[in-house]
């Protein structure tokens, strides 16, 4: 059966399982303008559970507090597309759970929604591991279209966990 993610997404997701099985490392997704579709390329992959511990779609605010803990006075003073945002998702995703990376994504996947401090195509990724730093990268995609937006996040975020599996 064909995966429904582009070759590029799917090739990627089976090194990231295949580093991470390697290493013995389970993972955990915090999504929220990508909507589990990170979580959805590791699991298109037959046998990703021995990889892949959990996901949490966070796409409200609500969400982002009562499953992450993220504060809700951190979301109203930085806003939910931030780089603070990304690395508390990252950080409550990694304690919520039995992994050992936590990948987190939170942006304007548009048509709508952006402003001029945070235009459409802007997003903020954050990667934790247990006893290890969390680490932040931001993207300014464009408004290359919504699909396109989610697409190269998802992209993004599988390779942010390879790095942060062999570093």
């Amino acid at each position: 059966m064909a995966s429904i993610f582009p070759l590029e997404i799917t090739l990627l997701a089976q090194l990231v399982l295949d580093e991470c099985r390697e290493r013995r490392v389970r993972i955990v997704t915090a999504e929220s303008c990508t909507g589990g579709l990170v979580a959805g390329a590791l699991t298109d992959i037959a046998g990703s559970s021995d990889v892949v511990d959990r996901g949490f779609v966070t796409y409200s605010n609500k969400a982002k507090q009562g499953m992450l803990g993220v504060p809700g006075d951190l979301i109203a003073d930085m806003g939910a597309v931030s780089e603070a945002v990304a690395r508390m998702m990252a950080e409550g995703a990694l304690n919520a759970s039995d992994a050992h990376i936590a990948v987190s994504i939170t942006g304007v996947a548009g048509p709508g929604g952006g402003t001029p401090m945070k235009p459409v195509g802007l997003v903020h990724f954050a990667t934790a591991r247990a006893n290890g730093p969390i680490l932040h990268r931001r993207e300014l995609f464009g408004d290359i279209g919504r699909g396109a937006v989610r697409m190269e996040s998802v992209r993004v975020a599988l390779e942010m966990i390879r790095e942060r599996v062999s570093g």
